[in-house]
């Protein structure tokens, strides 16, 4: 098993990214169908770029296939792995294990942890005591807002990242020996966006520009929503 990363080690960030026509389909109620793909792509820059500004990271690999995000994400700064494909178990968490391999063939010991690609509220100092935390633990893991699913999944250098999303992912990462974070404080790096209900505790929260921008843009397609004001 890996030793935990001594303090002020940085992170490689695995970001996975779904094709962009079909992501975000529970948001069918808040957003028209068109904007949808436009949506997954902003809370996607707003995560990478957050990710990218906090200093606990080093560097943010996306797995993705769909040209248009690979070209958005690269110009901020991400570095963008193609999502094997042909691959015969495709998913997240193939993607998550793609990721990791490619970072690891580069620099074998480094410490990487998978980031949800929806966290448009994120704020880089939440994110930096969540990597912080989870330095101590050989794995660990941040549970959603909801508390069913993860949002991060963390390993050292020397141990298997092990991703086991989908659905009560919470308790198969416990399960798998997973250390839970128990941090209060970080909505922001908690909240992922499914749902319509996920994006109005999003845009409480407080969102990025690229995800305010694009609502303000569509005000009249989205009543019943906060009014989303720029975050960073």
């Amino acid at each position: 098993m890996g030793a935990a990363p001594a303090a002020g080690t940085t992170w490689t960030l695995v970001v996975p990214l779904k094709p962009l026509s079909r992501a975000k389909s529970r948001l069918a109620d808040a957003v028209p169908r068109d904007r949808r793909p436009r949506l997954a792509l902003a809370f996607a820059q707003d995560t990478v770029a957050a990710a990218l500004a906090c200093e606990a990271v080093r560097d943010v690999v996306v797995v993705t296939d769909d040209p248009r995000a690979a070209r958005e994400l690269s110009a901020l700064g991400a570095h963008v792995v193609p999502d094997a494909p042909g691959r015969p178990a495709p998913g997240l968490n193939a993607a998550l294990a793609q990721g990791a391999r490619a970072v690891r063939a580069r620099r074998p010991h480094a410490p990487v942890a998978a980031l949800n690609a929806d966290l448009p509220a994120l704020r880089p100092i939440e994110l930096a005591q969540v990597l912080e935390t989870a330095a101590g633990h050989a794995r660990a893991f941040l549970a959603d807002a909801a508390g069913v699913g993860t949002t991060l999944l963390s390993a050292v250098g020397g141990v298997e990242l092990a991703p086991a999303y989908g659905g009560p992912s919470r308790a198969r990462h416990r399960a798998s020996g997973a250390w839970e974070l128990a941090l209060t404080g970080v909505d922001s790096v908690r909240q992922d966006v499914d749902t319509a209900e996920d994006l109005r505790s999003a845009l409480r929260l407080g969102v990025g520009p690229r995800t305010a921008s694009l609502l303000a843009e569509g005000s009249s397609e989205t009543e019943g929503l906060p009014a989303a004001e720029p975050l960073r």
